[in-house]
């Protein structure tokens, strides 16, 4: 017997199936399956329900019918949706080191880059966010100190790359 939660995921992996079945452009595909309005994020209300579909077979599949859908046509392509573009600050060795991922993987640093925004990232891998610009500082591991924690100021100095591949 199936449970609820399974059954939810197939009928996920049914619904993305029959419209992978059309073949869409890959925009399609990721609004109407994976985007904010899609079956996926309609049918998991909860973030941690969300998060478990993410660590499914399912997912898995679903993640792989996009690959494909993006090998076969471009991005830049399709007419299905507007493209938007971000600004990302990195450090010059970050950036290095994408550009040359993706010239060992023989791709542009945009396929790159979106293909690793569509990975799934644990929450806690991603850092907390700085409050009014200040960040508190860490007790250490064998401080008995019970001084109060000071605050200290952001500093971040990284110029914008705004670099088109």
């Amino acid at each position: 017997m199936l449970t609820q939660s399974t059954e939810k995921y197939q009928q996920i992996l049914q619904a993305a199936k029959r419209l992978y079945e059309q073949d869409p452009d890959w925009v399609t595909f990721f609004r109407e399956v994976l985007g904010v309005d899609g079956m996926v994020r309609s049918s998991f209300t909860s973030l941690d329900e969300l998060n478990a579909f993410e660590h499914s077979p399912e997912y898995e599949q679903i993640q792989k019918w996009l690959v494909k859908l993006r090998e076969q046509r471009n991005a830049t392509d399709t007419e299905s949706e507007p493209t938007r573009v971000i600004t990302v600050r990195l450090p010059k060795s970050m950036h290095e080191y994408l550009r040359t991922e993706a010239h060992d993987l023989r791709t542009s640093m945009n396929k790159l880059c979106i293909s690793k925004l569509l990975q799934v990232i644990e929450q806690d891998l991603i850092p907390a966010e700085r409050s009014g610009g200040t960040t508190e500082r860490k007790p250490a591991l064998a401080s008995t100190n019970s001084a109060p924690q000071h605050t200290i100021p952001q500093q971040n100095h990284q110029p914008a790359l705004h670099t088109a591949y």
